[in-house]
């Protein structure tokens, strides 16, 4: 590996940094293939890593996809490399905090989108500028932001191709929460130690059961949860049995 993507190991967090920030964290497909490499070691520890966290070394997040690869007529070791890379981020069994600060534009968002929550820096702006550059997404915009914000507010970004703010975005839902500038990665470290104090078992076990459901009708939603449920977890008896006693 070259550094493009960075992991540190830090109470129960894989923090995951995109380190290209002489480029703005541009990704190109050297940057995917670290992810990757990373993001398949991580689905194998569950017992070592609770919740991974992915941000962007330097002055961003990430700029979106690097143009120049683009332009060069970037080599992907398979069809749709990326969208695979992505998906495989999505589907981690352990939550994935996708933090944002500065720059997060089109590619960028679409990688953010991975993140089961995403929590941004009062100065994180927001864009989908694919139309600007008759692009169309293939890295799955189309599908998670209209879920994640409804599908008028995901029409408006899509169309406009216009810049939001933190506030805008935690208004519409695309930011669960918006952190100080100041202490940024300390505020999320804090948030993500306080969501592994609750049972691991259970936080992919919830994360599991809303990727499974998404898009059933709610009928068949019930009866999912009710019948392919995780159950009980192996920390359960002990949880339950120290209660009122600390």
């Amino acid at each position: 590996m070259t550094d493009l993507v960075l992991r540190e190991n830090r109470g129960g967090v894989a923090y995951l940094t995109l380190n290209r920030a002489d480029k703005l964290n541009a990704l190109n497909v050297a940057l995917f293939k670290e992810l990757q490499a990373h993001v398949e070691a991580i689905a194998g520890q569950q017992d070592e890593i609770g919740c991974v966290v992915l941000h962007g070394a330097g002055k961003c997040f990430s700029a979106g996809h690097d143009l120049k690869d683009i332009g060069a007529g970037e080599k992907l070791p398979g069809p749709n490399y990326q969208s695979h890379v992505i998906e495989a981020l999505a589907n981690l069994p352990q939550p994935v905090v996708n933090a944002v600060h500065s720059h997060c534009y089109t590619g960028a968002l679409e990688l953010a989108l991975a993140g089961d929550l995403i929590v941004a820096c009062e100065n994180a702006k927001f864009a989908d500028t694919h139309a600007k550059w008759a692009l169309t997404p293939v890295w799955g915009m189309s599908q998670r932001l209209p879920r994640r914000i409804g599908k008028s507010k995901a029409m408006e970004m899509m169309l406009t191709a216009r810049t939001y703010d933190a506030a805008e975005a935690e208004r519409m839902g695309l930011a669960n929460m918006v952190f100080a500038e100041e202490g940024f990665l300390d505020a999320v470290a804090g948030f993500c130690e306080n969501m592994l104090e609750n049972s691991w078992f259970s936080l992919r076990a919830n994360k599991k059961l809303l990727h499974d459901t998404d898009g059933l009708g709610l009928g068949d939603g019930l009866a999912h949860e009710i019948y392919y449920n995780a159950g009980r977890g192996p920390d359960m008896d002990e949880r339950v049995g120290s209660f009122g006693k600390r």
